[in-house]
């Protein structure tokens, strides 16, 4: 993908929707790709792609090379990931909205499990501090690499590498 993508989100803000169905037309398939990667869940990718494209055309007048990278897909991988977590955290809320409505009972095994380990991880979790949690977040819970933590958290990938490294130092210190 080239400069001509952002060319095309310039275009949008004013309108184009023969832009905006070109920029569809180069990006989709790759960015379907790159959600699949992160997500078996082809109703969730499709839910997410058509978020993404809805805030491209109504976000395109924002762009002005706005990404970290200053790329008009940099930008678009951005919204798709934020998508991706919002559709992640709905799914866990309404997973534990329908556990609730069940009631029940875990087996002890697990609720031993969750009494040492989830207390003691939960406990080092809090004590992290939020720029180190949200790393650890993007990184380990939602699978995002290095360079798509940088740019969904909006720092330089060498912050998020060491935020990573000092969270890992911490978290072993607490839980040893």
């Amino acid at each position: 993908m080239t400069d001509d993508e952002a060319a095309l989100v310039r275009r949008i803000a004013k309108g184009d929707r023969a832009a905006f169905e070109e920029l569809y037309r180069r990006t989709s398939p790759w960015l379907a790709v790159r959600l699949r990667r992160r997500c078996p869940d082809d109703q969730v990718v499709a839910e997410v792609m058509q978020e993404t494209y809805l805030a491209v055309w109504r976000a395109a007048g924002g762009f002005a090379g706005a990404a970290v990278d200053g790329s008009a897909v940099g930008w678009l991988w951005t919204i798709a990931a934020h998508r991706l977590v919002d559709a992640f955290r709905k799914q866990k809320k309404q997973a534990e909205i329908r556990h609730e409505v069940r009631h029940e009972s875990p087996a002890a095994e697990e609720e031993a499990l969750a009494g040492t380990v989830g207390t003691e991880l939960g406990a080092a979790l809090d004590r992290l501090a939020p720029e180190l949690r949200d790393v650890l977040q993007a990184m380990v819970l939602d699978g995002l690499t290095v360079r798509e933590t940088s740019v969904l958290l909006g720092v330089p990938e060498g912050t998020v590498k060491t935020r990573a490294r000092r969270a890992r130092t911490l978290l072993r210190e607490a839980l040893s």
